[in-house]
């Protein structure tokens, strides 16, 4: 799905969950959607002191949070910090998991799982869900 078709869907979950359209939602969504990967709330919160002078960092982590709690982003901690990151359940549709680089962010898809070998393991238990993380240095940052 193209990256505009990534941040239409974002809006329209918000609008679903009562959320109202504003311009600071809509350049923070695309602000992500452009850098797809994972980014801290205070990187978030320069880009958009840049584009809206004054606003808050509360505002720009609290919208952060509410978009994580819609799964319009994934969030995760590295080295501990929250950072987030377009869901990948906005335009794509294959179950995967992520290689993350623990210096830039970036990410790459994995796309096997590893439920498969612990589904096995795990008889008369119900798996309600998981995540599987791989942190190291990706190519660019081991330079």
């Amino acid at each position: 799905m193209a990256k505009q078709s990534v941040i239409e869907e974002a809006l329209q979950t918000l609008k679903e969950n009562g959320f109202k359209y504003t311009k600071k939602r809509a350049t923070i969504i695309e602000f992500l959607a452009k850098k797809n990967r994972y980014v801290s709330a205070r990187e978030v919160h320069e880009f958009m002191n840049q584009e809206f002078p004054g606003v808050s960092y509360d505002t720009v982590y609290r919208n952060l949070h509410d978009f994580s709690d819609f799964e319009i982003l994934e969030e995760t901690d590295l080295n501990g910090e929250m950072k987030f990151r377009i869901h990948c359940g906005h335009g794509a549709h294959e179950h995967h998991h992520h290689f993350i680089c623990t210096v830039c962010g970036k990410t790459k898809e994995i796309h096997m799982c590893p439920m498969d070998f612990f589904e096995g393991q795990l008889q008369g238990c119900s798996i309600e869900g998981h995540r599987f993380e791989i942190l190291g240095r990706c190519e660019d940052c081991q330079k």
